[in-house]
């Protein structure tokens, strides 16, 4: 009798741990999905098209006028992309609340990955003066893809158990970063060879934005069978999205070492968000490369990324993720002293640079959302990834200020570029200072031998 139990113990054992590896492939597949958004989108190909397309509809002072505001062609996609965060900033927490709420993150992902995907499908439409339709629509697919990535994140607590987590949110970097070069490569052909393939050069761009929303609805369909919905603790009142904000702000008081673990996130990461943003300035205007190089240093850091989040994973499962994190908060420092010293001129050394800064960057954010998973109080995960993913994507504003201010002082972006330096010495002390350990345990989890 005894070993029959023992047996069928076993075999629920298998049936679990099989059941767990389904969905979190299917999880990975959803980074795949929506990392070409970034990289294609955001990155390379809307920024330069969208002004274009403001500029051809400017007046004759350069300005363009929509709702009857002036506004300079050339600002017109920051600006745009301005509003699709204050539009994430205002969801996220709603969306958050409601999932943990209803136990039911599955449609929610659904409907905001797919708003987002036909939004950016949509950009095929964006020709001739049609400025309007392109901020529109690049507000509604930044903020969806906010929303929708608030949820993606918010699982990893629920399918991988602690000592998992590391490797499991390292994989799903890598596979987005994957994604993101090969398509990549993929757009870079058509655009570069758009006459032999009987397209002129804006048909092409616009062919490559709405392949990545393509690419985004079709392989959202499996982390969408793969992905299963969890009982809610218990109901809870509905809110509106400031009140649940500052509600969840309040929350996150009680558990003080998980808030000091968001801080020092905040700080390391709008260097890393700033570096990301300011390397082609840098790249173009202090060392006077050009486009093509510039674009080619980009698909090298997507290529090398998918590396790096898989070497740095298997380091934290030695080292432990808190010292390897701070370890690449290190790595970011020496990368952008070295970057200070680059010779204008000689791409060699910027792809140098870029292919250090892949090695370490996808490893650094994977790792990162894996040790605030452990600091997530049961049930309350969507909710508290929003305020996560706020972090992330709301509220890099401090870098890039202290990167235009130091410019607009010295008229130097070598100086502008290591004043960057602040945020990882900073961001390292702080999170250097969070008793990891003593966190997981206040939030309520349980702690991994190796953290």
């Amino acid at each position: 009798m005894g070993t029959d139990t023992g047996r069928t113990g076993a075999r629920e054992a298998d049936g679990e741990s099989a059941a767990r590896r389904r969905e979190q492939r299917g999880w990975y597949v959803y980074d795949w999905a929506c990392s070409v958004y970034s990289t294609s989108v955001l990155t390379v190909f809307l920024g330069p098209y969208l002004t274009s397309v403001a500029e051809s509809a400017a007046d004759a002072d350069g300005f363009v006028h929509p709702l009857g505001i002036p506004v300079r062609a050339g600002a017109f996609f920051a600006y745009a992309v301005s509003l699709s965060v204050i539009a994430a900033v205002l969801a996220m927490p709603l969306v958050g609340a409601a999932a943990d709420r209803t136990g039911r993150k599955k449609p929610l992902l659904a409907a905001a990955a797919y708003v987002g995907a036909t939004a950016t499908a949509g950009m095929f439409f964006l020709s001739g003066d049609r400025y309007l339709l392109g901020g529109a629509l690049l507000v509604v697919a930044n903020a969806a893809q906010s929303v929708a990535m608030m949820l993606y994140n918010s699982y990893l607590p629920q399918i991988a158990p602690p000592e998992e987590r590391d490797a499991v949110s390292s994989r799903g970097w890598a596979f987005g970063y994957a994604a993101g070069a090969l398509v990549l490569v993929g757009n870079l052909v058509l655009y570069l060879s758009h006459d032999s393939f009987g397209l002129s050069e804006s048909e092409a761009v616009r062919v490559c934005l709405a392949s990545a929303g393509l690419w985004w609805g079709a392989f959202a369909l499996i982390p969408l069978r793969r992905l299963r919905d969890r009982p809610a603790p218990g109901p809870a009142p509905a809110v509106t999205g400031r009140r649940q904000l500052l509600a969840t702000l309040r929350d996150m008081r009680r558990h003080p070492l998980t808030l000091g673990f968001l801080l020092a996130y905040l700080v390391y990461n709008d260097g890393i968000q700033t570096v990301i943003s300011q390397a082609s300035v840098y790249g173009s205007k202090e060392l006077g490369l050009g486009q093509s190089t510039l674009i080619a240093a980009v698909l090298l850091v997507q290529v090398l990324a998918v590396a790096g989040a898989l070497a740095l994973g298997r380091l934290a499962r030695r080292y432990g993720a808190q010292r390897t994190v701070l370890g690449s908060l290190v790595a970011w420092t020496v990368i952008l002293a070295t970057g200070y010293f680059l010779p204008a001129g000689e791409p060699v050394w910027f792809f140098a640079l870029a292919a250090a800064i892949g090695l370490v960057l996808g490893g650094s954010q994977a790792l990162s959302r894996s040790l605030f998973s452990h600091l997530v109080p049961p049930g309350k995960e969507a909710e508290y990834f929003s305020a996560y993913e706020l972090s992330d994507r709301g509220m890099s504003w401090l870098g890039p200020l202290l990167f235009g201010l130091t410019y607009q002082l010295t008229g130097s972006y070598r100086d502008a570029i290591i004043s960057l330096v602040a945020f990882f010495v900073l961001g390292f002390v702080l999170l250097a200072r969070v008793p990891v350990r003593r966190a997981i345990g206040d939030a309520g989890n349980p702690v991994p031998e190796r953290i």
